[in-house]
């Protein structure tokens, strides 16, 4: 069930309302089943995938805590990691794995061949599946207690609003709130509401419209485009998918926060920060916090302990890669992260460099940060390596050409000369709107929009809402797509 459709605008008031009517010792099991309805709703076979990792971490967990030797400890944690890890590889790796396993051994003309598994991905299969490893982890570290309950465990794997697209909950967090009584509480239901008005707006105002942009320019032939409509597409592409993934986030959080549960912040204004360094910092933190604690610290303490920090970077960020999807053009998106990164981490403690990055402003930090952000999001966005490399050799071919073209011909010619089918309205409509966004993130860089309002006078938030209910109305983008991190 998609946040931005009628069956979810039906679905959530009916589950919130059930929720505080409904006894506290029996609302686990209506969040459950109501979980199990929001998921089935995609394809209904796939909630025994879900079934079946919440069965093998329940017991694994409660057999870890009976344990006295780390050793049967650290056992029967391989075990839980096999088995989730197993279903990841199977439902999104092993097509991929086969495919070049067969190109290697016809390199070497050998006749056996892998044959491929024809599956689809379940929807949000990665994201459920770190949710389930992170407790398991975490019960056997000793940091948090094994869930007894049941139906409890299965709601946190399974809880709606986060199910599909995170964010990545830790145990520590979630759980505790499913054994605490909540109260509808006015405060809640209004921050609940902004937060999901703007990942709506965000979602179906901003990203579904730079869509259309991005979306036209990598259906066209490989090629066909050069210089500025690539560079427009390239910067369009990251706000695409930031407004998208950070709208689900906060739609997420809204709605639990109207039940009186608090998510982890995934997003604090990414895009405003002046380094790349910080920009990763605040971009989609459960899974860069997740792969921190859970991959990159145990790989620097205790696989690769002195090899250097950089050679773990780069294998997190392919990890981060990996993740993402089975294609090398991630694997090479999570490099190409990585370099940047080490680059940076290196630069920063030269002093030329500081006094270089001393005398540029905010505003230009920031350009340069989005750009080296954007660079490596045309591997990610493009179909094949094949096609992200052809973007990359045609990125500033053409460009003083096209400039030429556009200062001697009027208004209303200038993006049919770039070969952009939108309106001048849509494309100076979307470039008002992310200006719009940069704006209001910089002043609530520090916390969620809902926050920022909060403490406004009554004057500015009722004007506010009044503005963003009018964007949204006359342009909206009123179609039943799919957030885009949903195939991950």
């Amino acid at each position: 069930m998609l946040f931005n459709s009628f069956e979810f605008a039906i679905f959530f008031p009916i589950v919130t309302i059930l929720f505080f009517l409904t006894p506290h010792k029996l609302r686990w099991l209506l969040l459950l089943l109501s979980s199990c309805v929001f998921y089935m709703y995609f394809k209904p076979v796939y909630i025994l995938i879900l079934a079946f990792i919440i069965a093998i971490d329940y017991i694994v967990a409660i057999q870890i805590e009976k344990q006295t030797t780390q050793k049967r400890k650290r056992l029967l944690l391989i075990f839980s990691l096999i088995a989730n890890l197993g279903v990841l590889f199977i439902f999104k790796y092993f097509n991929f794995f086969a495919t070049n396993f067969n190109s290697l051994l016809s390199a070497f003309h050998t006749g056996k061949q892998i044959s491929i598994i024809e599956l689809l991905l379940p929807i949000g299969l990665s994201f459920h599946t770190l949710q389930a490893m992170s407790y398991t982890i975490e019960v056997s570290r000793g940091k948090v207690k094994a869930e007894k309950h049941l139906g409890i465990y299965a709601l946190y794997v399974m809880f709606y609003p986060q199910l599909v697209a995170g964010p990545i909950e830790r145990p520590q967090n979630l759980i505790p709130q499913f054994h605490q009584r909540q109260y509808f509480s006015y405060e809640n239901a209004r921050r609940g509401l902004i937060l999901i008005a703007w990942g709506l707006f965000k979602k179906m105002v901003i990203a579904d419209r730079l869509a259309e942009f991005v979306n036209q320019v990598h259906a066209m032939p490989n090629g066909y485009y050069t210089g500025i409509p690539l560079i427009i597409s390239a910067y369009a592409f990251i706000f695409q998918i930031y407004c998208d993934f950070s709208g689900y986030s906060d739609i997420a959080t809204g709605c639990a926060k109207f039940m009186g549960f608090t998510l982890m912040p995934n997003f604090k204004a990414p895009f405003t920060q002046k380094n790349i360094a910080l920009l990763w910092a605040n971009y989609h933190i459960s899974l860069t916090s997740w792969l921190r604690d859970y991959a990159y610290m145990p790989i620097r303490k205790h696989i690769f302990p002195n090899i250097g920090m950089w050679f773990s970077v780069f294998l997190v960020m392919i990890l981060s890669g990996i993740w993402h999807g089975a294609n090398w053009q991630f694997i090479i998106w999570g490099a190409a992260n990585a370099l940047v990164l080490v680059v940076y981490n290196n630069l920063k403690r030269k002093a030329f460099f500081q006094k270089l990055t001393a005398q540029l402003n905010n505003t230009i930090s920031n350009l340069l940060t989005l750009t080296f952000f954007a660079l490596p999001g045309i591997f990610f966005r493009s179909s094949s390596v094949t096609v992200a490399i052809t973007m990359f050799k045609n990125l500033f071919k053409d460009i003083i050409p096209q400039i030429k073209l556009i200062a001697k011909n009027t208004h209303s010619e200038r993006l049919n000369l770039l070969y952009l089918k939108q309106s001048s309205f849509d494309f100076f409509a979307a470039i008002f709107l992310l200006i719009g966004l940069m704006f209001i993130e910089r002043k609530f860089a520090t916390e969620n929009v809902d926050g920022w309002l909060i403490k406004q006078n009554k004057t500015f938030r009722w004007i506010f809402y009044y503005s963003i209910i009018t964007i949204f109305i006359l342009i909206g983008i009123f179609k039943k797509t799919e957030f885009f991190y949903f195939q991950f």
